[in-house]
């Protein structure tokens, strides 16, 4: 009989994830603060990041993408951005924790199970904005589609956020959320994406701790990927080097950011990830394998 793994499915990263948000909130000089990632974490999550201590480097990686995003939120709301709709939300808590105005509409979206869990264990807590939570596969074209139509009526400006999501999908899927999402309304679309090369790090370090949520969508053209699917790059930064500007890197690691750093749109076999805001092209026609029929 063998042991179960402790990743057993995607949701169990958000997990992961919560345990570096309490600890990164308990440092003096915390990029940021979440009293309510502990809890969400549990006794598992717990586990996870242990065994993910011995196996993969990872703190610096999660707590700078969770940075940057928390940052191009604050952005997109004082630009006039009223509506968030975060798409695999998982154990997400900016709707508790960011400094968000009280009419500004949340959506979070995920599978039953995990919206249950989460509505479990938040139930005594009251978010700083108006926030809503439905379950939505992501991957279900039709689902997904029927959801934008009826949430994005009549909406000026939304930010739609997809945290930790689209290396969990294959590349046809991720070119079908490109399409679903691109829309007058969608002022912004911030995900984090990890090209080719990082595939091979992943098999090295993780021993099977992600063997059943593996990382599937790692282009090797890296952002030049939404870029020929009519999305235009707003912002970009490398998950690495933004680690070393907010002082997550060790002194070891920080002599990497010296050398010569892979281009996002070529990455080849070179380790990239980063956090990207695209904004929907005005005039665009589908190019390559993907072309809408």
């Amino acid at each position: 009989m063998t042991d179960e793994p402790l990743v057993t499915n995607v949701s169990d990263t958000a997990r992961w994830v919560a345990v570096h948000r309490a600890v990164e909130s308990a440092r003096p000089d915390a990029l940021f603060h979440d009293s309510l990632a502990g809890l969400l974490a549990g006794t598992r999550g717990r586990e996870i990041a242990e065994a993910a201590r011995r196996e993969i480097a990872d703190d610096w990686f999660l707590v700078a993408r969770t940075k940057q995003i928390d940052d191009r939120v604050a952005d997109a709301v004082r630009a006039g951005c009223d509506l968030v709709v975060n798409l695999g939300a998982g154990l997400d808590t900016r709707p508790y924790r960011m400094d968000l105005p009280t009419e500004l509409e949340w959506i979070e979206v995920d599978l039953p199970g995990l919206i249950e869990e989460k509505n479990s264990l938040l139930a005594d807590q009251v978010p700083r904005c108006q926030l809503t939570r439905v379950a939505v596969d992501v991957t279900d074209h039709v689902a997904l589609t029927a959801f934008l139509d009826a949430t994005l009526e009549g909406v000026h400006q939304a930010l739609i956020l997809s945290e930790g999501l689209v290396m969990y999908l294959d590349d046809d899927s991720v070119a079908a959320l490109a399409s679903a999402l691109r829309r007058p309304q969608v002022a912004g679309w911030c995900l984090d994406f990890s090209a080719a090369g990082v595939a091979q790090l992943m098999v090295d370090r993780n021993e099977g701790l992600l063997q059943r949520a593996p990382w599937t969508f790692l282009p090797a053209d890296g952002v030049a990927f939404f870029e020929a699917l009519g999305w235009r790059v707003e912002y970009l930064e490398s998950i690495f080097a933004a680690a070393g500007r907010l002082d997550r890197l060790s002194s070891d690691a920080l002599e990497g950011l010296a050398g010569p750093q892979p281009d996002p749109r070529a990455p080849g076999q070179s380790p990239y990830s980063g956090v990207v805001e695209l904004t929907p092209e005005t005039r665009w026609r589908p190019q390559g394998k993907h072309a809408e029929q």
